[in-house]
């Protein structure tokens, strides 16, 4: 499925939850991430950042769709991220 994750972390969290989502999808911009994962691979960074988070603190928020074939992306200004995945 193609997903898109957007993390807002405190400061003191921001690198590990960088290094725990470039693991499954592809880095976009600041605590923004997009690709395709299979169901499982979600549910293990899903429980990844669960144990990172301060509930109280941090939010995530996952969009996830059964394909990217109907999605449109378009960039202004800068671009950032890449297009690398780490598995």
């Amino acid at each position: 499925m193609y997903t898109i994750l957007v993390y807002d972390m405190n400061e003191k969290r921001v690198s590990k939850a960088l290094k725990i989502c470039r693991k499954y999808l592809n880095w976009v911009q600041n605590s923004v991430f997009e690709g395709e994962i299979t169901y499982a691979k979600l549910e293990k960074l899903k429980v990844e950042l669960g144990k990172l988070m301060n509930d109280d603190e941090d939010s995530v928020i996952i969009y996830t769709m059964r394909t990217d074939r109907y999605t449109d992306r378009e960039i202004m200004g800068l671009e950032k991220g890449g297009e690398e995945t780490i598995i």
